[in-house]
């Protein structure tokens, strides 16, 4: 018998650390996924004169995807009025984003933390007179990097 299970994916919330102050109100935290949590080290490859049995691998730069969410459409929140401010006034201000997983007691077990992070696309499932469906929104976001945070700095002293 297993001492140890792998935690669930499906209890987390998301921060959106700055937003609040800009835009008062209720916080968007909920989502229904979260994905793009990952990295990548390139491998560029180099021939060596006279060897022939193989390339040389060397690491390149880390590269990162974007970072996608989905939930069911929310009218007025503040992440679409910080998307209304990027795509309609061409003003992009980078927020930090804080993914943090919970376990069953709702305490953070590990959290992802994505640096100057920007909204890039918007996108809403279509519209379809012939299904009772919600609207479910996917939001995208560009960042410069992320880095994994201790969950015990997220716990309140």
């Amino acid at each position: 018998m297993a001492l140890f299970y792998p935690p669930t994916g499906f209890h987390f919330l998301v921060r959106f650390e700055g937003l609040l102050l800009k835009y008062p109100g209720i916080p968007d935290i909920g989502f229904q996924e979260v994905g793009g949590l990952s990295v990548e080290i390139g491998v560029e490859e180099y021939a060596e004169g006279g060897e022939n049995r193989f390339k040389h691998r060397m690491p390149n730069p880390v590269s990162y995807p974007n970072l996608t969410m989905k939930r069911g459409m929310l009218v007025g929140s503040q992440l679409m009025k910080w998307f209304k401010d990027s795509v309609e006034a061409f003003q992009f201000e980078a927020q930090d984003i804080t993914v943090i997983l919970l376990n069953e007691q709702h305490l953070p077990l590990q959290a992802w933390n994505f640096i100057n992070a920007w909204p890039v696309k918007w996108n809403i499932e279509g519209l379809n007179a012939m299904e009772n469906t919600l609207m479910i929104e996917s939001i995208e976001f560009a960042y410069q990097y992320y880095r994994r945070i201790d969950p015990t700095d997220l716990l309140p002293i």
